[in-house]
């Protein structure tokens, strides 16, 4: 049972009619609910657990998943060209997304993250961490931000702000935040950034003088 759903810049691609994604099927791939029903092969995800759901559906056991590769799973896409599914999501299998009262979930035990018993409560931060979360977190991962770093963010967007924010998780000494939009420079300032209009600032400089 959907609580809580993320609609996703790409959301607004596949609504807006920019991609192959077909009418009549449900949007959302960034979900968290209440299970109320379990399969008979479930063994750890139990009735009446808040569980948020990663964006990828994967199946845990092909090459791909064995690797950590779950974004490129071999079992869940069922054209033999393409690699990779996720829930509501263009090109990537025929499942429904979340952005409804209802959303099954294959292999329940590897794609349901179980969550706390504060889930309830914090459904709007857990939430987070199906889809926009791991996205910015990925970024600094793919920077090697390491503690003591000096990290620049360009873009103060939904997923800059969460790169910011997993910047600073990861002991980066200082992060600057560049953007052209002050609503979006204050949110980034609220988690521990400088700001930097660039409508008014040039970064490199900013940053170049600073360090």
């Amino acid at each position: 049972k959907i609580t809580t759903t993320n609609i996703c810049g790409s959301d607004l691609h596949m609504y807006e009619g920019r991609t192959s994604f077909e009418s009549g099927r449900t949007l959302g791939h960034e979900n968290l609910g209440l299970v109320v029903e379990v399969g008979s092969a479930v063994r750890k995800v139990q009735v009446g657990e808040y569980v948020v759901l990663p964006f990828n559906i994967a199946c845990g056991f092909c090459k791909q998943c064995e690797q950590g590769l779950t974004n490129y799973c071999l079992t869940m896409q069922p054209e033999p060209a393409l690699a990779g599914a996720a829930y509501g999501f263009a090109d990537m299998g025929p499942y429904q997304g979340g952005q409804a009262e209802l959303l099954r979930v294959p292999y329940g035990d590897f794609n349901a993250l179980r969550l706390g018993e504060d889930a309830a409560e914090r459904q709007t931060d857990y939430v987070m961490l199906a889809d926009i979360f791991p996205t910015g977190y990925h970024a600094t991962e793919m920077a090697h931000v390491k503690p003591g770093d000096q990290t620049i963010v360009f873009g103060a967007g939904p997923v800059g702000l969460m790169a910011t924010y997993s910047a600073l998780l990861r002991g980066a000494d200082r992060v600057w935040t560049a953007d052209h939009q002050p609503d979006r420079l204050r949110k980034a300032e609220e988690l521990g950034a400088i700001p930097i209009n660039t409508a008014e600032q040039n970064p490199a400089e900013v940053v170049k003088e600073a360090t």
